[in-house]
């Protein structure tokens, strides 16, 4: 069900809806939670609410991120992109996964695998053998890996994907220290492996940063960096712990206060993410 909040942090006005949202969950009461799982979410987000969302805004596309708190789960993300040839997705693997399995995936609609680390303390290595089997793999398929952690550890497992030659999807303005802000060395590895070439950022989550303005510098600092055909937009729907204090249009008006310029609004909302996600490899 679509939350409204009284305040919304960006500008009243309703800004054009991108084409393609890149970031958003979808799950039900009744999947199994992880034993790693950080929280209980506070109720269902179901594929058919979304696409009722997405129908409601004027979005044409999407892409379902793996939520790490159903680990390896992902029965319900698979149920969707059958339902919808409108959406795309990433999942959480099983490094021991056969590339028969990953192929059955791919015939689904799965593009990607997410490493959703920001609440684990004790990462895997991706330097183990199992590891680089399935970036191999991941490699072979077309197919990229998507990072979610704060930028103070992303440094090195960044080095070590780039090494593997897959492209990455840095998550969420890549969650620079608010402490530093642009100028967090993890933040600047980010930077710098855009500007390498394989790895594209997602201007996602905001609410989830410091400030709104410290996202409107991130955003400016990725574009000079990146520009648009680095960069794509994700609503973060169903908004996972902040379901009460945002609506889906927030999340529009967001990317129009993050990118003012409406020609590289639209790249990032459009053509970029299409040709990533909806280009077979």
């Amino acid at each position: 069900m679509e939350k409204h909040s009284p305040t919304p942090p960006y500008s009243t006005a309703r800004a054009e809806a991108p084409l393609v949202d890149t970031h958003a969950h979808v799950y039900t009461r009744h999947m199994p939670l992880a034993a790693s799982a950080w929280r209980h979410p506070a109720g269902e987000a179901t594929f058919e609410d979304y696409l009722a969302v997405l129908d409601a805004h004027g979005v044409s596309f999407a892409v379902l991120a793996a939520a790490s708190i159903y680990g390896t789960y992902n029965d319900y993300t698979l149920e969707a992109l059958r339902a919808s040839p409108r959406l795309r997705a990433t999942v959480i693997a099983d490094p021991h996964a056969s590339m028969e399995q990953l192929r059955q995936l791919q015939a689904a609609g799965v593009v990607g695998i997410r490493l959703q680390w920001r609440n684990v303390a004790d990462r895997p290595d991706l330097r183990a053998p199992d590891y680089q089997r399935l970036l191999r793999r991941v490699n072979d398929l077309g197919w990229h890996v998507h990072i979610h952690d704060d930028a103070p550890r992303l440094a090195a497992p960044l080095q070590v994907l780039e090494a593997s030659g897959v492209r990455i999807v840095v998550d969420h303005f890549g969650r620079a220290d608010p402490a530093h802000g642009v100028d967090c060395a993890g933040f600047q590895a980010v930077l710098r492996s855009v500007e390498r070439g394989r790895t594209w950022v997602k201007l996602s989550g905001g609410f989830r940063l410091e400030s709104p303005e410290a996202a409107v510098r991130y955003a400016h600092a990725l574009l000079r960096h990146a520009g648009p055909e680095r960069l794509f937009w994700g609503s973060d729907w169903p908004f996972v712990a902040f379901e009460s204090q945002l609506r889906y249009q927030d999340t529009i008006d967001a990317l129009a206060a993050w990118v003012p310029d409406p020609v590289a609004r639209h790249r990032i909302g459009g053509q970029t993410a299409l040709e990533f996600y909806f280009t077979p490899p």
